[in-house]
């Protein structure tokens, strides 16, 4: 009798499991049980996946900002600018002197203008020190000459637009032009009498050095345009 008891209970499960209306609610307790957590999981990876998205961009933009806000007074970036001149330590040196952040290729102009007319005033004092009559005095003269179109040309670049127009590109390239030919014509006249910068010493160093200042400056006028591009 037990064991027939055992099968009829065997029996019902089976009854059970097949029908189809239970089988059906059976179904059903499963999906209202499946579908909340279903719905969970998925509200959980797209809050991850907003929140990895949101971190990415912040860090991104960080890092953009934070580049962008660095001066470009880099060595390697003062280099890259001077790869444009013929004397490109000189072009260091007068560059890499300043605070200011070379960003505008109007300031970068400015700098080197500037350290020109440093360069020739010093000749200019140096000349006046080691006078040898009417040789010294044309040549300190033609140096006063080349100071002059630096200084016209430094009242456009300090004139506070921020670009310079195509007009002032010309003019300035006229006169920081003319005052390399001031200097090449010190040089000539000196040559002329005989006297020789070998023997000047510093005036000779000073000549030189103020040359190629004055010849950066020139390089980088006729090619403002394309500076730091």
């Amino acid at each position: 009798m037990d064991s027939l008891k055992i099968f009829k209970g065997y029996d019902k499960v089976e009854e059970n499991l097949e029908d189809p209306q239970k089988q059906q609610n059976y179904n059903n307790n499963r999906n209202k049980i499946s579908k909340p957590l279903i719905a969970t999981i998925s509200i959980i990876i797209t809050i991850l996946f907003l929140t990895l998205t949101l971190s990415f961009t912040l860090f991104f933009h960080h890092n953009t900002n934070t580049e962008s806000q660095k001066p470009f007074n880099s060595p390697n970036s003062i280099r890259s600018i001077c790869n444009i001149t013929r004397f490109r330590n000189s072009c260091f040196t007068a560059l890499s002197s300043s605070s200011q952040n070379l960003t505008n290729p109007k300031t970068i102009l400015k700098i080197s203008i500037l350290a020109s007319i440093n360069q020739l005033t010093e000749l200019a004092s140096s000349l006046k020190a080691n006078s040898k009559g009417n040789a010294f005095g044309d040549c300190n003269e033609q140096i006063g000459d080349a100071v002059s179109r630096l200084n016209d040309s430094m009242s456009v670049v300090t004139n506070g637009a921020v670009t310079l127009t195509d007009g002032e590109v010309n003019d300035i390239q006229t006169w920081v032009s003319a005052a390399l030919t001031d200097q090449q014509t010190c040089v000539d006249g000196l040559e002329e009498v005989g006297v020789s910068l070998e023997s000047a010493g510093k005036v000779k160093n000073l000549m030189e050095k103020s040359n190629e200042y004055v010849s950066n400056s020139l390089a980088i006028v006729a090619n403002i345009r394309h500076l730091l591009h």
